[in-house]
């Protein structure tokens, strides 16, 4: 009876993988690629299978072998590719639609080691010094090599209160350090705006989310009212991305309706998409500065590419991340799902984002600190150390340990000196189609 079950398992194990080669990879299969060759190649995959059932030294479920063997697959592809089990799908699902409690930091894979991408302004890891490019090599002591992102993700997060503690190696560190950090309910203010001097404004933007544009274009009502803008610095360091509509918002804030700010490029016709401004509030009769760094990623570098590429902006600051990819949750029919790169992001002049990032018109490198104070360890432990100026530090406050920030506002000043003396436009600055 035993060889009669096992071959029940061969049978089952080759089924589900012919129905995960009809359903993947049926449109490979169409653009004429060899089709005998993959399922010659599936056939040696279901030998080994095979031959883990009946000889490994403990006995495996055929669905584990499965799902690691999609996880394998994935992790080969794409970094940002994954296979969510049906649970970690189901997490996925419920926050994506609320806060939850975390750290604060967006993180990747980059040269297949767990690298941070940006902490959030005024969270839990932004406080404890975390910075971009930062790489953790554990998690609560537990080493993330061959970890994939939605597992260090789920791992990070927890109960708001709980702490944990991450081994993270910087470079020009000889060794790494731990950082203890209390999870918070992650609810990022997005928008946050001040005024550098009179006539010259700063808004920056910790993240992308849903209300992100009507909180800029409030911002900026403000400034208007209160009188002429004569520039504006637009600070998107350290902001890892977030919502495509929301960078899509954000840019056409500030270009003309009809130009296009950023299309997507995917092998299936649907993942091709142009995206164009189309607001009905135009603010385009100031000079504006937009500021990116390493921790500037995604929607981020949307923005900023797209503001270079029609010549709305001056770009300055650091080569910003490079993620432009687009990622697809597709369910799976027993409850997981798929998380898939399915296109790549370009800017209006065709320049890809992925893997490059946005390349500043002005280089210039920022201040060698990012965070503000470190949280207390626990007794005993070492305590990383203070990096930087408190959150609640104003920009004009800034100026003096920020060189990045400082050149924005030297060069909007000297367009100021400029244009003094020219006619301005009739009318208030925001133009109302």
């Amino acid at each position: 009876m035993r060889p009669i079950r096992h071959m029940k398992k061969v049978v089952m194990i080759s089924a589900l993988l012919l129905i995960l080669t009809l359903s993947l990879g049926g449109g490979v299969a169409s653009k004429g690629n060899d089709t005998a060759a993959t399922y010659e190649n599936l056939r040696l995959f279901t030998e080994v299978l095979s031959i883990v059932q009946s000889q490994y030294v403990d006995e495996v479920a055929p669905k584990d072998i499965i799902y690691k063997a999609i996880k394998g697959t994935l992790r080969g592809l794409y970094p940002h590719s994954s296979f969510l089990a049906p649970e970690m799908y189901r997490e996925m699902q419920v926050e994506t639609s609320g806060s939850f409690g975390g750290l604060g930091i967006e993180i990747t894979l980059r040269d297949d080691v767990l690298t941070v991408v940006a902490p959030i302004e005024g969270t839990p890891a932004y406080r404890a010094g975390i910075q971009p490019g930062d790489r953790i090599l554990k998690i609560e002591g537990l080493s993330t090599k061959d970890m994939q992102l939605s597992d260090a993700v789920k791992r990070m997060r927890g109960k708001p209160g709980s702490k944990i503690t991450i081994s993270i190696v910087r470079e020009g560190w000889a060794e790494p350090k731990d950082f203890f950090i209390t999870r918070e309910q992650i609810r990022v203010q997005s928008v946050r705006a001040n005024q550098l001097e009179p006539g010259i404004e700063y808004i920056k933007l910790r993240q992308f989310q849903e209300q992100t544009a009507t909180d800029l274009e409030t911002s900026l009502d403000k400034y208007v009212k209160e009188g002429k803008i004569q520039g504006l610095v637009l600070d998107l360091r350290n902001n890892p991305g977030g919502l495509l509509t929301s960078a899509v918002e954000v840019t056409e804030k500030f270009l003309e309706s009809g130009k296009l700010v950023v299309y997507t490029e995917g092998r299936v016709r649907n993942q091709n998409m142009r995206f164009s401004s189309n607001a009905k509030r135009v603010f385009s009769d100031f000079p504006i500065v937009v500021l990116v760094n390493q921790g500037s990623a995604s929607a981020s570098e949307i923005v900023a590419g797209a503001l270079q590429d029609w010549g709305r902006a001056v770009v300055i600051g650091t080569q910003s991340f490079g993620k432009g990819s687009v990622q697809t949750i597709i369910p799976l029919s027993d409850g997981s799902g798929l998380r898939l790169t399915t296109a790549k992001y370009f800017t209006p002049k065709g320049r890809s984002i992925h893997g490059k990032g946005i390349t500043p018109d002005i280089i210039v490198e920022g201040p060698k600190t990012t965070a503000a104070v470190t949280v207390p360890a626990p007794e005993g432990a070492p305590t990383p150390p203070k990096t930087g100026p408190s959150v609640e530090t104003k920009p004009a406050d800034e100026l003096k340990r920020d060189p990045q920030l400082q050149r924005a506002l030297d060069l909007l000043k000297a367009m100021k000196i400029l244009d003094k003396g020219r006619p301005g436009p009739a009318g208030p600055q925001a133009q109302t189609r």
